[in-house]
């Protein structure tokens, strides 16, 4: 479906040949007018983000577990274009890159060419590179999976929307939530209060309609209130240094940020 609608707005035919967002290639890139900003950047006009973002939106709420819609860029590239003073760029997007604390020289990324899989294999258990190499390995996941940021007319948000993609799985491990509907649902509980982003905010709200009676239970009862509890309390998990924490026990990373240990109903399930 979203592959129909990016031939439709034509943004197939606006992607530049031979630009491809290698994985750990950093956002350095910059032009200006329609040209693009930064490798893999599409330029789209606002009605092309108003569909876009609509349609990523409902494959989005459809499957939660698919990282190839565009919803997170297209709807947070749309509200700062729709604000047309830059310090408005805050809510929500630039209110995150003001977290973000790295030295704008040195801009980390998680990929298979930048994690060195033999040393976090040989770290202790329950230290932080183990326990997610583990959550790959458990899931099946690769952090090569994450769709590259296309549609952020800013070079600097579009790292940010990058990040938040990239340490997805790593806030998978951190909270404990497995990858089935239900800790997905929690995750982006987490996602939206930290982050206020429209698609964090749309699964969390219309996720749990595909839940199943019991599943909503405890959902309501207990994940969600867990959920909101540790994302207002914890600092912004975004502007965390991830890759220099890898040998950390996970639980004195949790009790660092404040997250408490995730509910029983959903212990193990990770």
């Amino acid at each position: 479906m979203v592959t129909l609608l990016l031939r439709f707005l034509g943004l197939h035919r606006n992607r530049p040949r031979g630009l491809r967002l290698a994985v750990d290639v950093p956002f350095r890139t910059g032009s200006h007018g329609t040209r693009p900003l930064y490798p893999d950047h599409i330029p789209t006009t606002s009605l092309q983000k108003i569909l876009l973002a609509a349609g990523s939106a409902g494959m989005a709420l459809y499957n939660p577990y698919r990282h190839d819609h565009d919803f997170e860029g297209a709807s947070s590239a749309l509200i700062c274009d729709g604000l047309h003073s830059p310090q408005y760029c805050s809510a929500p997007l630039g209110h995150v890159a003001t977290w973000m604390s790295y030295d704008p020289l040195e801009r980390p990324r998680i990929s298979l060419s930048t994690l060195d899989l033999t040393k976090l294999r040989s770290l202790p258990e329950g230290s932080l590179g183990r326990e997610y190499l583990r959550f790959l390995d458990v899931n099946k996941v690769s952090p090569d999976t994450r769709a590259p940021t296309r549609f952020v007319d800013d070079e600097e948000l579009a790292y940010v929307i990058q990040r938040y993609r990239e340490v997805h799985d790593m806030l998978h491990t951190l909270l404990g939530m497995p990858t089935n509907m239900l800790g997905e649902i929690v995750v982006k509980w987490f996602e939206a209060v930290q982050t206020g982003l429209p698609m964090c905010i749309l699964g969390a709200l219309f996720g749990p309609i595909r839940l199943r009676a019991q599943n909503l239970q405890v959902l309501f009862s207990e994940l969600i209130p867990w959920a909101i509890q540790n994302g207002r309390r914890a600092p912004c998990v975004l502007n965390l240094y991830y890759e220099r924490r890898w040998e950390q026990p996970l639980t004195a990373l949790r009790e660092e940020l404040h997250i408490s240990p995730p509910p029983k109903h959903i212990q193990g399930q990770a």
